[in-house]
């Protein structure tokens, strides 16, 4: 389904993520590899509570493993209190549990305070959904001696340290020296492998303002894709910002790419992390040296998908690569060498590849037959009328769904875009509370931050009426509105950054070159 059309893009000032740790492995400015004893608290917590913990993963780590056992026995009060909050808070994807405590412990310091680390206005949105935990922690900590646990668990972690020194050094030297790029201590950036066991084979990406995280665990496959495409944004995200006029030059590739039922939500209308994306997704293929055949597939999947740009810029990085600037000073030159005549006709009668659900319980089944493959078309239909901005046609389409489909939440979602394209503010705002209202009601948790059947619709909806508001100035009504977008579990990175922008100043529409304006709520 379409995202925010018009999302206003920036990241609020966030806290430093190293915390006090195992000795940490620093070779390049700002990058690291470490264990916290902020996630090793945290995750002890997680243990005395009875989180579902992959145990496999801690085969080589004896005194973790026999750690987890003890804590899991413990009693007293700080210990009753956690898991009663564990369980109050627990979601039905434990996954999804276990991201919002390891975002709450990159963002605190260390024992035994852990006091959150600049401006607790600007907390992430997971750790907004945590109210309460850090006191429990403080707690927690000093009922269970976690001090002298760390100490004597220490040397393990060390261990598990050291493994992913080469893996690492060797990513940071090889896209470095592909992108011809020093990294100076005077650019305060920073880029953290932490390293936990206990997150199992999971790997959790954040990134608040300059600092960027990746948390891993130990298992017998290290993800080293994973850390490769954390370590790739955090070289690359600033670029399309810094060039921002050039890239959007290229806008009208991106009514194309809307049209593929795969590519994801939130890079249908946002061109600026569509071309970030693409750009990270290009330099993956060369890193990797495919034959060329294996790069012809490589791209015709990407095609397939939506990442219509991952092709051009592979030319242009042939390019690149046989030239001297760094890519801080060569991007320009990518984004001009994309000849969007050229790709307008390539793809002019491109057949985007199906829709793919991913995997789901047998349960669901039933669900999924209830969206016939006419629903999906008709959908897509009117995504892409919105990507051309025909407010008329996708209206048409989206209304002609609800009559055979009432209440599809993926069709009043369109229909509200349609409004806002068509400068029907009140009809929007209509739709937008009817979907808060129906899909609010279906998460689990605080303020409904829980699971929903659609957390990118329920958060853009919140973030759109906090638009609607300020526009209003109505600037008390929109901050409640940002504030429950960013407290959604799983909701989209960029509608979080749309809910943060919108935290912290009112929103404004920004006026295109003919003096109109160019972006509505």
């Amino acid at each position: 389904m379409c995202s925010a059309a018009l999302l206003v893009l920036g990241i609020a000032a966030a806290p430093k993520i190293h915390g006090q740790a195992a000795p940490t492995q620093e070779w390049a400015s700002g990058i690291s590899v470490e264990a916290s004893q902020q996630l090793f608290s945290t995750m002890c917590a997680l243990d005395a509570a009875g989180f579902d913990a992959d145990e496999s993963t801690l085969a080589e780590m004896p005194s973790r493993l026999a750690l987890r056992g003890e804590l899991l026995k413990l009693q007293g009060p700080a210990t009753v209190a956690l898991r009663q909050f564990y369980r109050d808070h627990a979601l039905a994807d434990s996954g999804e549990t276990l991201s919002r405590y390891i975002t709450f412990a990159l963002v605190v310091g260390p024992p035994p305070t852990f006091q959150y680390q600049g401006n607790a206005d600007f907390l992430p949105p997971d750790v907004a959904s945590l109210e309460g935990f850090q006191k429990l922690l403080v707690a927690f900590y000093s009922e269970a001696h976690l001090d002298i646990r760390w100490a004597q668990i220490k040397p393990e972690y060390n261990r598990a340290i050291a493994r992913y020194q080469s893996p690492v050094r060797r990513i940071v030297t090889v896209s470095n020296g592909y992108l011809r790029e020093i990294l100076k201590p005077v650019q305060g950036r920073t880029f953290t492998v932490e390293v936990e066991p206990l997150v199992g084979n999971r790997t959790n990406f954040r990134n608040f303002g300059d600092h960027y995280a990746i948390v891993v665990g130990t298992g017998a496959q290290l993800p080293v894709d994973d850390i490769q495409h954390a370590y790739l944004h955090f070289m690359l995200d600033t670029l399309p910002l810094r060039y921002r006029k050039q890239v959007e030059g290229k806008s009208a590739l991106l009514n194309i790419a809307a049209r593929a039922p795969r590519l994801p939500t939130e890079y249908r209308t946002d061109f600026l992390s569509f071309t970030d994306e693409c750009l990270i997704k290009a330099v993956e293929l060369r890193l990797r040296r495919l034959t060329p055949e294996k790069l012809e597939a490589a791209l015709a999947e990407n095609d397939q998908s939506g990442f219509i740009l991952v092709r051009p810029f592979v030319a242009q990085l042939q390019k690149f690569e046989k030239a001297e600037p760094a890519m801080t000073y060569y991007f320009p030159d990518i984004v001009a060498g994309v000849d969007v005549s050229a790709e307008l006709k390539r793809l002019q009668n491109f057949t985007f590849a199906p829709f793919q659900e991913a995997s789901a319980p047998a349960q669901t089944a039933s669900v999924r037959e209830a969206q016939p493959a006419e629903l999906d078309r008709q959908l897509a239909d009117g995504d892409h009328q919105i990507a051309l901005k025909d407010a008329a046609a996708a209206s048409a389409t989206f209304g002609k769904i609800l009559e055979k489909y009432p209440n599809e939440p993926r069709a009043v979602y369109g229909l509200a875009i349609a409004s806002i394209l068509s400068g029907d503010a009140d009809r929007a705002k209509e739709l937008f509370e009817q979907l808060v209202d129906a899909l609010g009601s279906t998460a689990s948790g605080p303020a409904n931050s829980g699971g929903t059947s659609d957390p990118t619709i329920l958060a853009w909806s919140h973030v759109y009426l906090g638009r609607i508001h300020d526009l209003e100035d109505e600037r008390d009504e929109a901050l409640i509105e940002y504030r429950v977008a960013l407290a959604i579990n799983g909701s989209p990175e960029n509608a979080r950054v749309a809910a943060q922008r919108g935290l912290d100043s009112a929103y404004k529409p920004r006026a295109s070159e003919n003096g109109k304006e160019s972006e509505k709520p």
